[in-house]
């Protein structure tokens, strides 16, 4: 069983920075590619960023490309995500999600069978 507790959620101004984390707990970590799901109210949950198990790979979604960077430490069991020049639409509940038996990268949520709470992030204009 794979545990996945997401932190650095907050209130920034448009404009500001965040770092999100996710550690996990039980199962292999470094056999797992990792991604972040965003959701915001009535929308589905679409991928800013993935990570193959390596680290060597990662993608992003378009509206976040140049803004936002993935990044993993396996000996810390964490996966992290540094978003930048927020924006008020980048406000969701923020989810990481594990996919444990990885064949390629996919920004497919259906892929990724772990999930945590979720970390609130709200940007204001």
């Amino acid at each position: 069983q794979v545990q996945l507790v997401e932190s650095g959620g907050g209130t920034v101004q448009a404009g500001g920075s965040l770092r999100l984390s996710c550690t996990a707990s039980g199962g292999t970590f470094n056999r797992y590619n990792m991604g972040w799901f965003p959701q915001a109210p009535g929308k589905a949950r679409e991928v800013v960023g993935a990570t193959r198990w390596t680290g060597a790979t990662t993608i992003y979604g378009e509206a976040v490309k140049d803004r936002f960077t993935i990044s993993r430490d396996n000996a810390k069991k964490t996966l992290y995500l540094q978003m930048n020049s927020l924006k008020p639409e980048d406000t969701a509940v923020y989810y990481c999600a594990a996919d444990t038996n990885p064949v390629l990268l996919t920004r497919s949520r259906s892929r990724y069978d772990y999930w945590g709470q979720g970390t609130q992030v709200v940007v204001s204009s």
